[in-house]
């Protein structure tokens, strides 16, 4: 970016009054670069100046930006930390609860077997005192019918006993 001429005092640039261009040479100039170093060594303090004035305007503003961001952006990790440390405790509560109903159902179903067992305890001996019985009923009824058949034969002889006898004749 080069402007012909040095710049006024009042701090505002002149267009060239020849109407040239920069770059541009007139008619009796000899060398294009001569009187370029004076030129740029003044259009350098302008922009170097103009750059400070505009840096010295905006850099505060833009490094409390800056700061306020970087506070920001800590915060917002401290804030990611603290999140992940509350889902890890919650993961650990839920696991937590599902062991806990895991204990929960093996109590239930282990009253269950406690149950099962004494019910079947139980009803073997119930079974057993029914086959005890069982038994000695069949062995009344055996009993009993022996008897019945001996008081059959008992009869059957006191019948054949009974019965007349033709007398024998001689």
């Amino acid at each position: 970016m080069s402007v012909a001429g040095p710049p006024p005092s009042d701090g505002v640039l002149a267009q060239p009054s020849d109407g040239l261009g920069p770059g541009e040479q007139t008619p009796g100039d000899t060398s294009p670069d001569e009187g370029l170093t004076e030129d740029l060594t003044v259009e350098d303090k302008a922009v170097e100046q103009l750059a400070e004035g505009l840096l010295s305007h905006y850099l505060p503003d833009l490094q409390r930006s800056k700061q306020a961001l970087q506070e920001l952006t800590q915060n917002q990790v401290v804030l990611l930390d603290t999140l992940e440390q509350e889902i890890s405790k919650f993961k650990e509560c839920h696991s937590m609860l599902d062991i806990n109903a895991l204990f929960t159902e093996a109590k239930h179903y282990h009253a269950k077997l406690v149950n099962i067992r004494k019910e079947m305890l139980m009803l073997h001996e119930k079974t057993s005192k029914l086959k005890k019985r069982a038994l000695k009923l069949q062995q009344k009824r055996q009993k009993e019918e022996l008897e019945r058949e001996q008081q059959r034969e008992k009869e059957f002889e006191r019948e054949k006993q009974l019965t007349a006898k033709p007398a024998k004749r001689t």
